[in-house]
């Protein structure tokens, strides 16, 4: 019988030798995990619930959805989105409440989508959006409150567009307002209101505009006077018309080149106006009312007093009146 030998022993088996190669690497590599657990996470794919589709996600809340041909804002949008990219596509209209979902946004940018229409509540519950891009579009005019919701505002761009004419109320009080573009539009004037309702507003980007020089460009140049812009764009902020002042620069105009101008009224101005208008309207109506009484009344007492009394209504030629002695039913009969 022979003696048993190591050579005869049998090995062990696949899976327990390659469990044994795989704890041996483990102990002898530097780090307490292996390559392939340390490779970073890729991008958020896209049409997952924190990535709206047809766009592409990245750390950091960022969906680029940028030239893309889209027609419409991509469904989907979550509190987790911070910036999104919607540059370089077909979005024609922003209907009512076109980025529900998306109330923790920042960033938002829709150049060169050839946008002609947004809606009143368009912007409704981006209360945290603090830029937002609509240069180079179709927008000839904004619905008031537009950006009424917009309460964190700090950047807005309108540049090439076709505005004529900016409403106060489009815009409404931006608080936190600090830029504000309007370059390449076809606006003649700025309304005093609407920079009132922007207190914090630092930058004015105006070139590229038809300005007329008048009376309606007072509250402008006050302001310019006092934000004064960087040199070249002061000088391409020119008047083009009237004809005596074309090409005459904005910001050379002192107020009293305005002084022939009726100042508009004050705020408390129109609230005594108004205020006292319907009130007045209605006194004068009760004193005509009461006055046209009283002489209505004067004149029914007059008319009393001249009318004679009444006659009788037995009264004749031939009749007397039992009171008299001489008549025939006051003689006794024998």
């Amino acid at each position: 019988m022979s003696s048993p030998s190591f050579l005869s022993r049998r090995p062990p088996p696949p899976p327990l030798l390659l469990l044994l190669l795989l704890l041996l690497l483990l102990l002898l590599s530097p780090s307490p995990w292996p390559v392939w657990a340390q490779m970073p996470a890729a991008a958020t794919p896209t049409g997952t619930p924190n990535c709206p589709e047809a766009c592409a996600c990245a750390p950091g809340g960022q969906a680029n959805c940028s030239g893309r041909a889209l027609f419409a804002v991509p469904s989907g949008l979550s509190r987790r989105v911070r910036a999104l990219l919607l540059d370089r596509n077909r979005v024609r209209a922003l209907p009512p409440g076109a980025f529900v979902g998306a109330g923790a946004l920042r960033r938002l940018d829709l150049r060169e989508n050839g946008l002609r229409w947004v809606h009143a509540r368009a912007f409704w519950g981006l209360g945290a959006l603090q830029e937002l891009d609509l240069s180079a579009n179709q927008l000839e005019a904004l619905a008031p409150g537009t950006f009424a919701a917009l309460r964190a505002l700090r950047a807005l761009s309108l540049a090439d567009n076709r505005l004529a004419r900016l409403e106060p109320a489009a815009l409404g009080a931006l608080p936190l307002l600090r830029e504000l573009s309007l370059r390449d539009n076809e606006l003649s004037a700025i309304s005093p209101a609407l920079l009132a309702g922007l207190p914090a507003l630092e930058a004015l980007r105006l070139r590229g505009n038809p300005w007329a020089c008048g009376c309606a460009l007072r509250p402008l140049c006050a302001w310019l006077r006092g934000h004064p812009p960087p040199a070249p764009e002061a000088e391409t902020l020119l008047c083009v018309s009237p004809g005596r002042l074309t090409l005459s620069p904005l910001t050379a105009f002192p107020d009293a080149a305005f002084s022939h101008c009726v100042r508009p009224l004050s705020p408390w101005d129109l609230a005594v106006v108004y205020a006292l208008g319907p009130v007045s309207f209605l006194t004068s109506l009760a004193a005509c009312l009461a006055l046209g009484s009283a002489f209505t009344a004067c004149r029914a007492r007059r008319r009393r007093r001249r009318r004679p009394p009444p006659r009788p209504l037995n009264s004749g030629p031939g009749w007397a009146s039992p009171a008299d002695p001489g008549s025939p039913a006051a003689t006794p009969q024998v």
